[in-house]
């Protein structure tokens, strides 16, 4: 199984001031809820809800990376994980996500890493696992999936840690922070829309990064909790 590596390094500016990462969602901080997804210890949630409360991982461990100051709070979320967790911190913060895959793929004990932002709360599990089985089975540096408005979803995808830590310190070298300046130098399979919601459904890929959104997933949350 690949390590889980969830990005959590962003300032939250449209959340306001709090850090969104540990902000408690129908009262478990979002972040554990998408780590608690990763390890099947989450509540049984749709897309991918068996898989997601099943006691069954997808992953063998956790890498997270944040910012120092992040880091207290967010290890107390993360108390009596059932999985080990290793620290990928950003020395230089406010990079951008394109730093913050660096570094988590740094971090990372596997072949390949499972990429996934802190704000998905409803990350499907089991389509997760598809995508180690996208890149694997094409010996492929990434999987990634791309929805119908054509934006690839760069963190909701598998990579290959050592490569994709190459390419990231390369785009950043040349001054290009945007994560698909380390994507294009990748061999790289793309699960297309009509495959995505084959397998899944678009919840997978919902993220929380205003009030407005966090209240609507409390909300999605209490029809299933």
């Amino acid at each position: 199984m690949p390590t889980g590596a969830i990005i959590a390094g962003g300032r939250s500016t449209r959340f306001g001031d709090a850090d969104k990462s540990v902000a408690e969602l129908a009262g478990v901080p979002m972040i554990r809820r998408v780590a608690d997804r990763l390890a099947g210890a989450d509540a049984p949630v749709p897309p991918g809800a068996a898989r997601a409360s099943g006691g069954d991982p997808v992953v063998d461990d956790l890498v997270v990376n944040c910012r120092p100051d992040q880091r207290e709070a967010i290890a107390e979320a993360l108390e009596e994980y059932p999985l080990p967790i290793r620290w990928a911190l950003d020395d230089e913060p406010d990079r951008g996500p394109l730093a913050g895959i660096r570094n988590a793929c740094r971090a990372a004990a596997g072949e390949y890493a499972l990429v996934v932002a802190c704000d998905v709360p409803f990350v499907d599990p089991s389509f997760a696992e598809t995508l180690l089985s996208d890149a694997v089975d094409a010996d492929a540096d990434a999987a990634i999936p791309r929805l119908e408005d054509r934006w690839f979803q760069t963190t909701q995808a598998v990579y290959r840690a050592d490569a994709t830590a190459a390419a990231c310190d390369r785009a950043l070298d040349r001054g290009d922070g945007k994560i698909l300046a380390a994507v294009e130098e990748l061999s790289v399979v793309r699960i297309e829309d009509a495959a995505i919601r084959e397998r899944t459904t678009e919840h997978t890929f919902t993220n929380v990064n205003t009030r407005e959104e966090f209240e609507a997933a409390e909300a999605r949350l209490a029809e299933h909790v």
